[in-house]
């Protein structure tokens, strides 16, 4: 037995908190942290787009390029996170149930095996983002700034992913047990350094050179690389259940095959939403080419309130997979009740902000009043109805991830985006353009929320009924 996991035998015998601890207490012990730096995450991608927005270039056109390339970079963007996000859900759920399981060697196995295929990741988007950037930009119909900006903020963020998909391995591995804490630290750390770089990187002050976009997209990856070398240190410094040794390792092809079996379903979800955000572009484009930068900016309006929602997941699937490995049904049944009603409560703050103050949301992107407001405002409380459903089927497919039945988020992910949200959203242009288009995600979302419901309850009768109290 290695000398971790004889440490990892003594540290066993001390029940872990997820087992134990009041679940209300414990719900917000682990998801508040996820969810504060989440918040932070989404202020900083804001950020981003407040600064690029005032690179109007003197162009005649009413939006300005730089935030349009954004808009193309982003579905590419999603990609790169699909691939991150995915291996982790896979790491976080057989982790977490390993541990719920006293079974330490699978931990560490796990463990390995995901930094493994983090550095795979890795390897992959720096080939994409060398020889494939421009022809990704060029494919959304993009042209003139819009395509050279895209061009050079997409090739930096692929060529600099190492940092991404360390933070998030790393930090999945705090989570796992139990410290979220620590992966807060690393995930503001990241946010801070990105918000300070991005006005110096872009607009040249203190005597840097005037970058533009090629700056945010510097500072996005500078703030990945110090976010990820911190999460590496406080792993090793303070989560003893889990010590990453790579000398001497060889993939263990069965673990593997566990952590995508479960993470598969995931990155094809985020994969799916990647051709989505690119097809509306595309869409968009042939209505209003401007369309597409309010699309861009409802994105990074939502992520204000949908991220915090995905911290709470993040505090969430530990929890359930670990009691789901121990056994405990009323512990896991609270979980998701809780889970619930606190998605839901930001979900409907969210749907309130987009109805009453939409124009006011809009001017953080629109200092020169180019016009982006007049299009945006009708754009964002229409879509925004789709947060009084969305509440539930996020919390739903988490379920379905923590309880190793990943093909059915899969299923809803495909269904809402590519079954019902890009015909509706094509059908709805045709008949009635771009003033109508919008209702695409509205109607999308409430046949995730039928199909969402019906999986849950075949979840709860063949997984979660069966054991015993």
């Amino acid at each position: 037995m290695s000398e971790a996991s004889a440490l990892n035998e003594v540290s066993g015998v001390k029940e872990n908190k997820m087992g134990v601890m009041p679940m209300n207490k414990l719900l917000i012990n682990m998801a508040l942290p996820m969810m504060i730096s989440m918040l932070v995450q989404a202020c900083y991608n804001i950020v981003d787009s407040v600064f690029v927005a005032q690179l109007q270039e003197g162009t005649d056109e009413a939006v300005s390029p730089a935030l349009a390339a954004l808009g193309m970079a982003f579905p590419f963007q999603m990609l790169m996170i699909a691939f991150g996000t995915g291996l982790c859900v896979g790491v976080n759920a057989i982790l977490s149930r390993a541990l719920g399981e006293k079974d330490y060697d699978t931990v560490q196995k796990t463990a390995n095996n995901g930094v493994f295929l983090a550095a795979c990741n890795f390897v992959l988007f720096l080939v994409i983002g060398l020889f494939m950037s421009r022809t990704l930009i060029a494919a959304q119909k993009a042209t003139g700034l819009t395509l050279e900006y895209g061009t050079q903020y997409l090739t930096i963020v692929f060529c600099g992913s190492f940092g991404i998909f360390t933070q998030f391995i790393f930090e999945r591995l705090l989570q796992s047990t139990g410290k979220t804490i620590f992966s807060m630290f690393t995930q503001i750390t990241g946010a801070v350094i990105n918000i300070i770089l991005d006005p110096i990187l872009i607009f040249g002050l203190f005597g840097m050179p005037e970058l533009k976009v090629a700056g945010a997209a510097l500072a996005t990856v500078i703030g990945q690389i110090c976010a990820g070398a911190l999460a590496i240190m406080l792993n090793h410094r303070h989560n003893e259940d889990v010590a990453v040794d790579l000398r001497g390792f060889r993939p263990d092809w069965g673990i593997i095959r566990k952590v995508y079996i479960v993470g598969f379903p995931s990155i094809c979800m985020q994969a799916i939403g990647s051709v989505m955000t690119f097809t509306m572009n595309r869409i968009l484009t042939g209505l209003n080419p401007d369309a597409v930068s309010v699309f861009a900016v409802y994105f990074k309006l939502q992520s204000f309130f949908f991220m915090p929602t995905f911290g709470l997941n993040n505090g969430m699937v530990p929890i359930l997979a670990f009691n789901y490995g121990a056994r405990k049904r009323k512990r896991m049944m609270q979980v998701i009740r809780l889970s619930m009603a606190y998605a839901f409560m930001l979900l409907l703050l969210g749907f309130a902000l987009f109805q009453l103050i939409p124009d006011k949301l809009l001017l953080l992107f629109d200092p020169h009043q180019s016009g982006l407001s007049e299009l945006g405002v009708p754009a964002l409380r229409i879509i925004a109805y789709h947060y009084l459903l969305a509440w539930f089927c996020i919390i739903g497919g988490s379920v379905f991830q923590a309880l190793g039945n990943g093909l059915y988020s899969l299923i809803v992910s495909v269904a809402r985006q590519l079954v019902v949200l890009l015909p509706v959203a094509y059908a709805l242009a045709q008949i009635g353009g771009l003033p109508l288009i919008w209702w695409c995600f509205p109607i999308a979302e409430l046949m995730s929320l039928c199909v969402t419901a019906f999986f849950l309850v075949r979840i709860y009768r063949n997984v979660i009924r069966p054991i015993p109290e």
